[in-house]
């Protein structure tokens, strides 16, 4: 999760896309597009801090729970952006794929969700 964080706020979309998985709703087979509003999202964010509140391995899936710390530009005005996500990701040939992400603005409110991934 860190390593995706990071590369948001680097702008590497690249990396975004080599660590989703195939089946994630995000995932685009154009990666051109895809690559491109990546980079529009990291250049109109300031990446502010991460937090991560829980990690969950078993076998071949992991969550990881955390707090995304991020200000948005838009209309020329700085808003908050921040949002807490229990991630789901996926091994597939000895590496982690971001598979799906349930978010919300607080903690609090994930957990009150009461789900449960595996």
């Amino acid at each position: 999760m860190r390593s995706r964080y990071s590369a948001f706020a680097l702008n590497l979309p690249d990396y975004i896309i080599q660590t989703t998985h195939p089946a994630n709703r995000e995932y685009s087979p154009d990666h051109q597009a895809w690559k491109e509003s990546i980079s529009y999202f990291s250049q109109c964010s300031k990446f502010i801090g991460l937090t991560i509140h829980d990690f969950k391995e078993k076998g071949m899936e992991a969550s990881v729970t955390f707090t995304a710390n991020i200000s948005r530009v838009q209309n020329g005005k700085l808003y908050d952006a921040s949002f807490t996500e229990n991630s789901y990701f996926e091994k597939v040939n000895q590496k982690w794929l971001y598979a799906a992400g349930d978010t919300a603005k607080s903690l609090q409110e994930l957990l009150d969700c009461k789900f449960e991934w595996f």
